[in-house]
C-alpha cells in the first residue's frame, strides 16, 4: 500500500487552527479509503474522518463535525484535515490511514506513524 507521512502537528491555543498532511508515497491513493484517526494513551485509536471509495460524501464523527475538514489532493497523493475552533480535548497523536476496500472501519492496511497535536486552554 505504500507509505503514509503526516506533518502538520504542534501547539496551539484553544479556538485556534492546524492543517494536517498526509503524504502518500507508492501506489496512488485516490482510489483508497483514507481515514483520519487520533490516539489519546491508553485509548483506542478514535476514527474522526473518512474520505471512503466510492463515496463522494467525507463522513465526520460527532466530536469534530463542522470544526474539521477532511479532503484528498489526488494529483499530490496526499489528503488533509483542517481542524479549527481546537478544544483541549482534541489534544492527540493524529494518524492517516489507507486500505483498499470500501467503509470506514478498522482494520486498515497501512498507518502513518502519526503527528502529535496539543490543545492548551
Amino acid at each position: 500500500q505504500g507509505q503514509l507521512v503526516e506533518s502538520g502537528g504542534g501547539s496551539v491555543q484553544a479556538g485556534g487552527s492546524l492543517r494536517l498532511s498526509c503524504a502518500a508515497s507508492g501506489r496512488a491513493f485516490s482510489t483508497r479509503t483514507m481515514g483520519w484517526f487520533r490516539q489519546v494513551p491508553g485509548k483506542e485509536p478514535e476514527g474522526i474522518a473518512c474520505l471512503a471509495r466510492r463515496d463522494p460524501t467525507t463522513k465526520y464523527a460527532d466530536s469534530v463535525k463542522g470544526r474539521f475538514t477532511a479532503s484528498r489532493d489526488s494529483a499530490k497523493n496526499t489528503v488533509y484535515l483542517q481542524m479549527n475552533s481546537l478544544k483541549p480535548e482534541d489534544t492527540a497523536v493524529y494518524h492517516c490511514a489507507v486500505k483498499a476496500a470500501a467503509g470506514c472501519i478498522i482494520p486498515y492496511d497501512s498507518w502513518g506513524q502519526g503527528t502529535p497535536v496539543t490543545v492548551s486552554s
